[in-house]
């Protein structure tokens, strides 16, 4: 077996989803992000948005808690020589882009896809392993995407 099976590359793999409520978005914003469109409807319909919506932060940490929960579905079998490579921290991600927002009642399917990986001259024994993330609404629309990496002990 392949590094590339394993990582299931080229292959979108559906995390899973979640709908998003009121009183979460609410919650979460109140935590992180206390701009008025998130905290309070009344100001959220005066605002660009028309009504309340989610903080993209708190989509992008929902793409990781589905991430992080399905990870052992979202690789393949491990039946390489030596132990199943395991996934350590992420260095960073880029192109993060919020092109919807995130609304009370949306139905939200993250997903992943591997697009490559390279060793690390700087940890030998480690790699890099290149991903596109993304999260559509109830209709397929896109309301994230962004590029990210994540170590793998390999």
């Amino acid at each position: 077996m392949s590094l590339d099976t394993f990582l299931r590359l080229g292959e979108t793999v559906t995390l899973g989803t979640h709908r998003f409520t009121a009183d979460e978005i609410k919650a979460f914003a109140r935590a992180y992000d206390p701009q008025p469109f998130h905290t309070d409807e009344a100001a959220a319909t005066a605002s660009v948005f028309g009504r309340l919506c989610a903080s993209g932060w708190h989509t992008c940490s929902m793409w990781m808690k589905y991430n992080l929960e399905k990870r052992a579905d979202a690789t393949g079998p491990w039946e390489g020589s030596g132990p199943r490579p395991e996934f350590g921290p992420s260095p960073g991600f880029s192109n993060l882009k919020w092109p919807k927002p995130v609304y009370p009642g949306d139905a939200i399917t993250f997903t992943r896809c591997a697009t490559g990986h390279r060793p690390l001259a700087s940890r030998p024994g480690w790699r890099l392993v290149t991903l596109v993330a993304e999260a559509h609404d109830q209709d397929g629309r896109a309301v994230l995407t962004m590029s990210n990496g994540v170590l793998l002990k390999a």
